[in-house]
């Protein structure tokens, strides 16, 4: 093979080990591979820890305070006890001017507070930043859309694709988990705050049934409320030009928040829009869903998807075919590859376990310590984009003998020179929450990308390995 093509060697590990590393990703990154979410485990148990310790104390401190109130309760309760007897005036004194005052200003309290805020203050720098928290509620979005998912089905925690009468189960985790209010009106915001109101009305409407459900139980973990959802609803509603919805819902926020002068504001707005325009009334919201960036081959691609990588029908296709493959090439002899034949034009090639799981792990373990978010070129620039979700690392030869061993198979099945600069080092790439690329062209297609200032020219082939 020539210095003026290349070969563009790809592993794309969907399952890298999870491990429990020193420091967590960098913050903003943690959703964009799975390796990092996994990594947020640490801090969190950490967090658990600090929550244990300052239970612990507040329950010690509540049952001293328990204590108390049952002595002085069973002097009430007592009426036989004379006030007369002079150590009990004592005691009943000193109590109200000294007993109760050391209760109320205890300051065992806020020092169990203080213990729990400092603590958390230690692990802050390891927590997913708000980018984060916009990434992954982005990602619940993508899984959404391409796998056609119902939002109150992922609400009750099922992953399932529902199209007439037919239902298919997509994934079935070991353990049921379902969100709950707050979690679905934080997805339906991150879309809210960015106009998609396509995916904020499905989500924020989820949130508001939940929090109907539970309307009087408070959560100290909750950010968000009943009203919070409503307010964010109806106005959605509005947006997307459904102003009957957007009424009926603001009222239903004044009944839970009367004085609220800018929603009432709202509802005469509302009012106003559909006595000029009765048509408005039976307006039904019709909503298309954002296509950004534009992408042409997007039903196709979400097609393939959708098959969940099965081709019932390939069998039925005589130029298909299997083998097992030497590529005349005497380092297969002994070992050849098996081969599956699984599309024509394009020309694509399926070679089973072509990798050992020994193989497999060390590459992980090399690979993982140097994950960075995956960037794409921009003419000269190398860009964060939201249609590539993953983080990659780049691994020379030297570093293990197994990569030496790999790309020797690489090169026997290929026949093709996997060496620098003909080809480029191994990369390994790890994809998120909802992670994916979008399809795109391997091979440069601006004059002005740095692969046309290199000598080794463009690319002509992409080897993966998953």
């Amino acid at each position: 093979m020539g210095p003026g093509a290349r070969l563009a060697a790809l592993l794309a590990v969907l399952a890298l080990g999870t491990g429990d590393p020193e420091r967590a990703a960098a913050r903003g990154d943690t959703f964009s591979a799975l390796t990092s979410v996994a990594r947020a485990l640490a801090p969190e148990r950490r967090l658990l820890g600090l929550l244990r310790r300052y239970l612990r104390g507040e329950e010690a401190r509540l049952r001293d305070l328990t204590r108390f109130y049952d002595k002085v309760l069973s002097l009430h309760e007592d009426s036989t006890t004379p006030v007369a007897n002079p150590l009990l005036a004592f005691t009943l004194i000193k109590r109200l001017q000294s007993d109760w005052r050391n209760v109320v200003h205890s300051l065992e309290a806020s020092e169990n507070i203080r213990a729990l805020k400092d603590g958390y203050e230690k692990v802050e720098q390891d927590l997913p930043a708000f980018e984060d928290l916009e990434g992954a509620a982005r990602a619940l979005m993508r899984l959404q859309d391409v796998y056609m998912l119902n939002v109150k089905g992922l609400a009750r925690g099922v992953f399932q694709r529902v199209t007439g009468s037919a239902i298919t189960d997509l994934y079935s985790p070991k353990r049921l988990f379902s969100l709950t209010g707050d979690d679905c009106f934080q997805v339906g915001k991150v879309a809210y705050d960015m106009g998609d109101y396509y995916h904020a009305i499905p989500w924020l409407e989820e949130a508001v049934s939940l929090f109907r459900g539970s309307y009087g139980e408070w959560k100290t973990e909750d950010e968000a409320s009943l009203e919070d959802a409503l307010d964010h609803l109806a106005f959605a509603y509005f947006r997307a030009g459904n102003v009957s919805c957007a009424l009926s819902l603001s009222r239903e926020f004044l009944l839970y928040s009367p004085d609220n002068k800018r929603m009432a504001r709202n509802v005469l707005k509302y009012e106003r829009l559909l006595a000029e325009s009765p048509n408005h009334v039976v307006a039904e919201a019709v909503i298309q869903r954002p296509n950004i960036p534009h992408l042409q081959t997007r039903d196709t691609y979400e097609g393939l998807c959708q098959t969940l990588g099965s081709q019932p029908t390939l069998y039925q296709i005589p130029s298909l075919y299997c083998s097992y493959e030497t590529n005349s090439n005497a380092y297969l002899l002994l070992q050849p590859i098996r081969k599956e034949v699984i599309h024509l034009e394009p020309y694509i090639a399926l070679y089973h376990d072509f990798v050992s799981d020994s193989e497999a792990q060390k590459i992980r373990e090399l690979a993982e310590p140097w994950l960075q978010r995956s960037v794409v070129a921009s003419g000269e620039k190398q860009l964060q984009v939201e249609y590539r979700i993953s983080k990659s690392a780049w691994l020379k030869d030297t570093v293990d003998p197994k990569l030496v061993t790999l790309n020797h198979r690489i090169a026997a099945l290929t026949g093709l020179d996997v060496r620098p600069p003909y080809a480029e080092y191994l990369q390994v790439v790890n994809y998120g929450i909802g992670g994916h690329y979008e399809p795109h062209f391997d091979h440069a297609t601006s004059p002005s990308s740095p692969l046309y200032r290199m000598k080794s020219g463009n690319r002509v082939a992409t080897f993966m390995i998953y």
